[in-house]
Formats: structure tokens, sequence, C-alpha cells
């Protein structure tokens, strides 16, 4: 069974080349709006919190700062309104999953930047 769902994933589920990040990275995602008839293109901008999954169901959490709440939104890999995403700086952390960021406020909420 599972491999007749890994079979169809590979098929038929269109991939998109996208920069390697992880948890740490501070990315720009750009994605596609639909409001009636009109598409704009709106973008999200902050922390990589988590990368989860594997192959076509794989998503990424992003968290950012606005005013003084924290707002996280989750993008699948695979979302077709996803247009592109850059890597704005690598950051260098110990974790694949760096929850404990959400509770972290002022200096030391920032994380340090990896050297390449």
């Amino acid at each position: 069974m599972e491999t007749l769902v890994k079979f169809i994933q590979d098929e038929f589920v269109e991939k998109k080349e996208f920069p390697q990040f992880t948890a740490g990275d501070s990315i720009t995602v750009y994605y596609e709006i639909k409001e009636g008839q009109k598409t704009r293109t709106q973008f999200f901008k902050g922390v990589v919190i988590q990368r989860r999954g594997a192959g076509s169901s794989e998503t990424f959490t992003i968290r950012k700062m606005s005013g003084t709440v924290g707002v996280e939104r989750i993008f699948p890999i695979n979302l077709p309104a996803i247009q592109k995403i850059e890597v704005n700086k690598h950051g260098r952390v110990r974790r694949a999953r760096i929850f404990y960021f959400r509770g972290l406020t002022g200096k030391k909420a920032r994380i340090a930047e990896k050297r390449r």
C-alpha cells in the first residue's frame, strides 16, 4: 500500500525547486492570493521553526513577530500558490525543531548567523 501511495505522489504531484533551508533560517515565502477574479502576490517573512514530513506531504512552519504578537504559518512544500522562497539568512541552531523560540523575547530571540 505504501509503495502505491509513493508511486502516485511521484507521478502526479508537481515538484518545484526551492533552495535548501532548515530550522533557524530566515526566509521569505512569496505566495499567490486569489480575491474574487483578481490575484496578487503576498509575502511572509520570518524564521523557520520546523520542517516536518517527507515527500509531497512535507510542511514547514514560519514564525514572525507582528508588533508584539507572534504569528505562525504552516506551508505545504508543494503548495501550488507558492511562487518562490528566498533564504535571507542561515541561522545557527542546535535543534531541528526550535519550539523554545516561541518563549523568547528581546535580545534572547536573536539567532546567530551561520558563516558560509
